[in-house]
């Protein structure tokens, strides 16, 4: 395999997302970086990773696998997923997640008066959700149950926070609270040569000093550059069917003005062309573990008609 020419690792993969805040060993970035999104609401001492696998009442019950779930020193839980792919329900995915934590509080026994603690669902997004695309700078997304007459917060304790990575856009001279520069982090570590001037908190070196490729031990630099490898086939494959698709509308319009019998074997052609290309995608993001309904969100399909490519 080509040697990786980056410098650090990109926190957006799998791998490189639960190196920095997915162990014990490096905890202390993903306290400061909890701290920093939750914007002054709570101060984060300590944490507690819990299993990542949970289980639902029965045995057949479908799984829920998060990238990181952990609880503070007052048992508040706290689920972080990177997600790179867009997906038709992903919101209704956070919601389903928010209930393993909810569900796993109860006690067994009359006496249990239903006490929670409070469960945050962190969604960091690799791609725009459609209705803000509109909205350039909104990309902290904090939602709760709320009185919509009276516009407050009903339920404080249940909360779900979407951040869109693309929308970031602050140079280095702009970053000023701890949330800028971790967003900074994210969207751009792997671009990084050295560390910038404006981290310079202790974290932050902590932070680079993990992320450094040159230090990984064989193992990890083998397990890092197939993650990588897959992260860019998706990437790729993805973009690649979407360049497809609006050619595709383009040459439509150019069709019209064609004479009928030119037109119609051009866009014959065409067509095949890009179904080929579209059948080759989807058996793609099958090899790297996608599901049909993950695939055809994507690549803005019929689900049924994913089901049907072989």
């Amino acid at each position: 395999m080509k040697q990786i020419a980056e410098r650090y690792i990109n926190p957006q993969t799998d791998f490189g997302f639960k190196r920095l805040f997915g162990t014990e060993f490096n905890k202390e970035l993903l306290i400061s970086f909890l701290n920093a999104l939750l914007t002054g609401e709570q101060v984060i001492k300590d944490v507690t990773y819990l299993n990542s696998e949970q289980l639902g009442e029965r045995m057949n019950s479908r799984r829920a696998i998060f990238d990181v779930y952990c609880e503070n020193e007052r048992g508040d839980k706290f689920i972080v997923e990177m997600q790179n792919v867009y997906q038709e329900f992903f919101k209704d995915r956070t919601v389903y997640y928010s209930t393993f934590p909810i569900r796993e509080q109860a006690k067994c026994g009359d006496d249990w008066d239903f006490h929670l603690n409070a469960v945050y669902t962190v969604g960091l997004l690799n791609f725009v959700f459609d209705e803000d695309k509109s909205s350039p700078d909104c990309y902290h997304h904090e939602v709760k149950l709320m009185d919509v007459e009276r516009k407050t917060v009903f339920y404080d304790k249940l909360a779900f926070i979407y951040i869109e990575i693309p929308k970031f856009n602050k140079s280095e001279a702009e970053l000023v609270t701890m949330f800028d520069k971790w967003m900074f982090v994210l969207k751009n570590l792997s671009r990084l040569m050295e560390r910038p001037a404006a981290l310079q908190e202790r974290v932050f070196t902590r932070l680079f000093e993990q992320a450094e490729i040159a230090k990984f031990s064989p193992q990890e630099l083998k397990l890092y550059e197939d993650n990588v490898k897959a992260y860019r086939d998706i990437m790729n494959a993805i973009a690649t069917a979407r360049k497809d698709s609006r050619e595709e509308g383009r040459a439509e319009g150019r069709d019209e003005g064609l004479a009928e019998g030119r037109a119609e074997g051009l866009a014959e052609g065409m067509e095949k062309g890009r179904q080929d290309a579209m059948v080759e995608t989807v058996r793609n993001l099958r090899s790297y573990g996608m599901s049909d309904a993950q695939i055809a969100a994507a690549l803005k399909m019929d689900a049924q008609a994913v089901g049907k490519i072989t």
